[in-house]
């Protein structure tokens, strides 16, 4: 077959070149955009700041492996020996070297290139690392053992760790690297008779070797250090950090005498410039490895075998109790107060704590984990919008005192939008509407929420405010707004109304390199070249709060439960953020994706934090961060005030962090405690409440956190935000509770709550009420098993639960009162012609008695005995209620219509007290049919000018 012709070359040349360029474009894009992306949220710092550190690192360090190896090789090969020396097995190697001869330099730039370019990408990687340690501010504490300050194990030393790390892979490389070339010049022999080195070749590998060794010598001394924040496995806890008596009185000191060894073998090594012998290295090299299983290993386990097993309470009990204070000082839990509670009232006479009980909580019936599609039925009014899988709890002020409210926005969906394209789904519906709201402790009389905020346009208690929503947590696709395609904005009684996007968020498209740019980023092409696309388009993206509070502050961690508060006149989600380090000398470690786990995450996935499977032993809420709804904007609030690992990242990237004290006055009364640093905190007290070391090494105090029995997923029971008073308060304060049984075990053994309210002066205290151990009280898995187990209740459910009716269980809250604990749990019913779940009973337990009744009042009332000693208010009035009857007519069609409406309305109220579901829903759809005869029947008369009356818009069913 002939050459290719040259048209054909030519072709192909140009072929590749494009594929090149292509290629370099696409990682251009990449670039591009993404500084496009932070210069747009004002957070440019960050992106330089990251992008020259990662650069300088890439370059130094690439350019040190690539010198270290580059340079024993040349070495390597200026001190071969003459050919004429060279031995028959070298010579049969003269082929290989008249090979590479013509392209020597070549090949030395392409081994060099090769290892400098991983080595620096290696590096960069390191990114963090080098900021920490060059910004690092101390801790101003000391660790037990070597009295450094914090700081050095948390900033110093694991970048003391990636250099030794890096010297021993220049070290081997540059070993192999040599011993290559001595071999391929001449300067080793493998099979020939006579001396297998040269003297060149000996000194040059010897020093090499000498180094490594060094480098050993350094390993040994900083492992001393690193005995503060090993992990290792220990029965008293696991992932236990720091020394242990084993540690200290023999690892430490076989670490000492070991890096005397090694420096001593070193110098060994480096003796052979001068005695040409590798006699003395060999033997001191075979001493080094014998003694690192002898002391290293050996001696360790005898001292564990012979002096700590036999009497292990006594010999730990030291290290245990340093364990136990660095860990509560790590994951803010030293000023935990636990107290004594004694399980069981003694109030003889029950119906004086009808009032206590209304007094020790704002008891939420409404659970927002339960709720949500019932906000979707009553509020979605379109199904192009969507609420979360998961509502939240916030406090909203009325009339001077505050409201515990469930809380969500009206989200775009764009799985709901008519039909499916590339213009509705990114141009045409574009963003969510409104805040829909609801009592948290109040249910109206079909057992539906009492909204405080809601229709379309939303309105309510919560006054005039934007209400677009551009960024959300169901948001995750890009969309282009401001150009020349108008945007659906909301839909009402007169049609759809349109928008155009006037923020300044977003990236400007006017640019075609912008728009070449973003249509390779996104890999849509039609970005290029659509007329959908003009003067002011820009491009939305990042858009979940998550998202961009990671991306402007890539250093902290985020908490899985992002929500929204209306916040001077605008929807702001608030985001908590995290740091972390996992070198907090002595604090035990654990897994905040693991930790943070439990039922809720299980179903929820949004919820986790799952970008944190790594260790870390110290945590704080350094940070509160705000995403704005309709415009994007992020902004990160400095919290924690005394935080060294935040100062030090405040120091590296300087201006990205407000003080505390621009915190406004209206953001502060929305923040609160967070659940995921609370779920971590729970987990550790539940083995760290105890501050004694021999009770701690007993393990006869060890908690844990109940799975949830409201559900069968076998996960751990979520905490709930509560206003409620523990004993020593003396009014409600919002607060998150949580419950801990006994290890193994069903019965109560504490009840814990913290303090969430932002800018009281007790938030953050954590309390726990430490229940008796020698008398058993009921934990939650027991109180719903004894729910479920009573013969009435059980009868009850198995009615609510027939045809095609489902109970779901709310959140089970526990409250302290007068020595017991009062549980309380809200009962829905899905089903009987309804998609969503309604409140139709609530269970109440105090003090053996239990009620299971239709409202909390009537609940209490029965289990305390007080029956008509307190009555609820009436339920407000509700325009979808259908316990109005129908209205009377003059019309006789019409009025035939409504008989037929209040017969459906009477089966209806009658299937109500029987608990027949099934029938209340043919009964409801009997009712809506008859109604819309009467309306259509009184229309016919208005345009002929008969009929006095028409139905009433109060009588048309809400479903």
């Amino acid at each position: 077959m002939g050459r290719p012709s040259r048209r054909v070359r030519t072709l192909l040349m140009t072929l590749g070149v494009l594929a090149v360029l292509g290629m370099a474009f696409t990682m251009f894009a990449g670039f591009w955009t993404d500084w496009l992306w932070y210069r747009s949220v004002n957070y440019s710092s960050v992106f330089t700041t990251t992008l020259w550190t990662k650069i300088g690192l890439f370059f130094v360090f690439g350019l040190l492996m690539a010198f270290a190896v580059g340079f024993n090789i040349w070495l390597a090969h200026r001190l071969r020996p003459p050919l004429s020396a060279m031995s028959m097995e070298q010579q049969s190697l003269d082929r290989y070297r008249m090979g590479i001869s013509p392209y020597k330099k070549w090949l030395l730039l392409g081994i060099t290139s090769l290892v400098g370019l991983i080595a620096g990408a290696s590096a960069s990687g390191q990114w963090r690392t080098w900021l920490m340690w060059v910004n690092g501010v101390p801790f101003h504490q000391k660790d037990p053992q070597f009295h450094l300050d914090v700081s050095f194990y948390a900033f110093d030393l694991p970048w003391y760790r990636f250099l030794l790390g890096f010297g021993f892979a220049a070290a081997i490389l540059s070993v192999i690297a040599a011993a290559l070339t001595h071999y391929l010049y001449g300067g080793l022999r493998v099979t020939s008779p006579g001396a297998r080195a040269t003297a060149a070749a000996t000194g040059h590998l010897s020093v090499l070797l000498g180094i490594f060794v060094a480098l050993k010598a350094v390993a040994y001394w900083l492992d001393r250090y690193g005995l503060a924040v090993k992990s290792s496995d220990f029965k008293a806890t696991d992932n236990w950090t720091g020394l242990r008596y084993v540690d200290a009185n023999a690892y430490l000191p076989a670490k000492t005498i070991l890096f005397c060894i090694a420096v001593i073998c070193a110098l060994l090594f480096f003796a052979t410039l001068w005695r040409r012998t590798w006699q003395l290295p060999v033997i001191g090299f075979g001493l080094m490895v014998l003694s690192a299983i002898l002391i290293g290993g050996l001696y360790p386990a005898i001292v564990q075998k012979f002096q700590v097993q036999p009497n292990e309470q006594a010999k730990e009990a030291p290290y245990v109790a340093k364990n136990l204070k660095a860990t509560r000082e790590a994951y803010g839990i030293d000023d935990a107060k636990v107290t004594e509670y004694a399980g069981k009232s003694t109030t003889t006479d029950k119906t004086k704590l009808r009032d206590d009980a209304t007094d020790a909580a704002s008891i939420r019936i409404m659970d927002p984990n339960i709720v949500s599609p019932t906000f979707q039925q009553l509020q979605q009014i379109r199904n192009y919008y969507a609420f979360p899988t998961n509502l939240d709890v916030d406090r909203y002020s009325k009339d001077g005192s505050d409201q515990d409210t469930v809380i969500g926005l009206r989200e775009l969906n764009l799985a709901g939008i008519p039909k499916n394209n590339w213009i509705n789904d990114h141009f045409r519906y574009t963003h969510g509407y409104g805040v829909v709201a609801a009592k948290g402790t109040e249910a109206d009389s079909q057992g539906r929420p009492v909204f405080t905020e809601s229709d379309l346009p939303s309105k309510g208690d919560l006054g005039t405010y934007q209400q677009r929503v551009y960024y959300g947590e169901k948001t995750s696709t890009y969309s282009i707004v401001g150009g020349p395609q108008k945007e659906i904005d909301y839909s009402d009684d007169n049609g759809e109304k349109t928008f155009s996007y006037t923020g300044k968020s977003g990236v400007n498209l006017s640019s075609p390199i912008n728009r070449a740019a973003y249509a390779a980023a996104f890999n849509e092409p039609q970005i290029l070249y659509s007329g959908a696309i003009g003067e002011g388009s820009r491009i939305l993206y990042n858009r979940t709060p998550k998202e961009r509070v990671e991306a402007v502050a890539p250093w902290l961690t985020i908490d899985g439960d992002a929500y929204p508060a209306v916040v001077g006149g605008k929807i702001q989600w608030i985001v908590d953020a995290y740091t972390t380090t996992n070198g907090y000398p002595y604090a035990s470690r654990t897994t905040l994706g693991d930790t943070t786990a439990d039922s809720l995450t299980a179903t929820n996935n949004s919820r986790a934090v799952v970008a944190q499977q790594n260790q870390v032993n110290y945590i704080r809420n350094s940070v509160k961060a705000t995403v704005d709804a309709y415009t994007g904007e992020v902004k990160l609030f400095q919290w924690d005030t005394k935080d060294p690992v935040l100062k030090t990242w405040m120091k590296a990237f300087p201006g990205t962090v407000e003080p505390r004290g621009d915190i406004p006055d209206a953001l502060m009364a929305h923040l609160r405690y967070p659940q995921d640093l609370f779920k971590v905190q729970r987990e550790l007290l539940s083995r760290y409440h105890v501050e004694d070391a021999q009770t701690f090494l007993s393990g006869s105090e060890v908690w844990q956190v109940p799975d949830d029995p409201t559900n069968k997923s076998g996960n751990a029971v979520p905490p709930y935000y509560l206003s409620m008073k523990m004993p020593d308060q003396s009014s409600q304060v919002f607060s998150l509770t949580t419950t801990f049984t006994p290890n193994g075990r069903d019965n109560l053994s504490a009840f814990m709550t913290i303090d969430a309210e932002a800018g009281t002066s007790d938030y953050g205290k954590i309390r726990i009420l430490k229940l008796p151990t020698n008398t058993t009280v009921n934990g939650p898995k027991q109180v719903q098993s004894q729910f479920n187990s009573k013969p009435d209740i059980a009868e009850t459910i198995s009615l609510l639960n027939r045809g095609d009716s489902t109970v779901e269980y709310g959140n089970l809250l526990a409250v302290p009162l007068d020595g017991e604990l009062l549980y309380v749990e809200p009962v829905y019913v899905r089903g009987g012609g309804l998609k969503y779940p309604l409140l139709r009973k609530v269970l109440v337990t105090y003090g053996g008695n239990t009620a299971f009744e239709d409202t909390l009042g009537a609940a209490l009332n029965k289990v305390f005995g007080a029956d008509g000693a307190i009555t609820e208010p009436p339920p407000p009035a509700d325009d979808g209620d259908t316990t109005t009857p129908p209205p009377s007519s003059t019309n006789p069609t019409v009025q035939q219509a409504l008989n037929d409406a209040q017969k459906a309305f009477d089966a209806g109220q009658e299937a109500l007290k029987k608990n027949d579901w099934v029938a209340y829903g043919e009964a409801q759809k009997d009712l809506e049919d008859a109604l819309r005869r009467a309306e259509e029947a009184q229309n016919r008369a208005d345009k002929s000018g008969g009929g006095t009356s028409s139905p009433s818009p109060s009588a048309s069913p809400s479903g």
